[in-house]
């Protein structure tokens, strides 16, 4: 019972991560962080990402132009780049590791040992990732919140707002951490006495069961 109850929190702890990976690196491409509404023309709307900026208007559709140069963005976009490419990479390494170490992958069957301690590092990473998920799109809103309550700003100036992929990258960065704590108790319950004693009693039944058979055949 314990063996399946791991084995499930496993699987659920590598679905929650792989869903918040992609749904980071998605985070990371669409140009939707912020979202400007002019009210002089209703039919325009502005978004901007972390590469680009786009224009969709009704009769033209969607127009999208890259930043120029790196160095010319605000402080936050600069940064959030390397944060969402950073979580992106840890959370790729957190899910291979963590994949090598479930207990439903027949490879290193009898390196328990070692299958916990690459759950241990896998659930370490995508909780890593998830953090430098958080970090930016978090950020990102903080400023977006101060410049829209800026008082120094007149009235008639249009203000950004939260884009889509904010509250995406948030989902994102709770899934990530989700699953890296699940995969971390499912790595802790297996050095566990009682899970130790679960597989040592699996391992001494298959090999009566395989000394049974040798004496079927003899």
């Amino acid at each position: 019972m314990a063996l399946v109850f791991r084995t499930a929190l496993q699987l659920v702890g590598l679905f929650s991560s792989l869903l918040g990976w992609a749904l980071s690196c998605l985070t990371n491409y669409l140009p939707y962080w912020k979202n400007l509404n002019l009210d002089l023309n209703e039919m325009e709307n502005w978004t901007m990402g972390l590469w680009k900026t786009c224009v969709i208007q009704e009769e033209v559709g969607r127009q999208c132009k890259d930043f120029d140069s790196f160095l010319a963005l605000p402080a936050e976009l600069r940064i959030s780049r390397i944060l969402m490419f950073l979580s992106n990479g840890l959370g790729f390494l957190g899910l291979l590791v963590s994949g090598l170490g479930l207990d439903c992958l027949r490879i290193g069957e009898r390196q328990q040992d070692l299958k916990r301690r690459l759950l241990i590092l896998g659930g370490i990473l995508l909780c890593t990732s998830g953090v430098t998920a958080l970090i930016p799109v978090s950020w990102v809103a903080h400023i977006t919140v101060q410049e829209f309550w800026d008082e120094n700003i007149p009235e008639i100036v249009p203000r950004w707002e939260f884009g889509e992929a904010l509250f995406l990258g948030w989902f994102a960065g709770f899934s990530l951490l989700l699953g890296g704590c699940l995969l971390h108790c499912a790595a802790c319950s297996a050095s566990a006495p009682g899970a130790h004693y679960t597989v040592a009693v699996t391992q001494d039944h298959c090999q009566h069961l395989e000394m049974k058979h040798t004496n079927l055949e003899l």
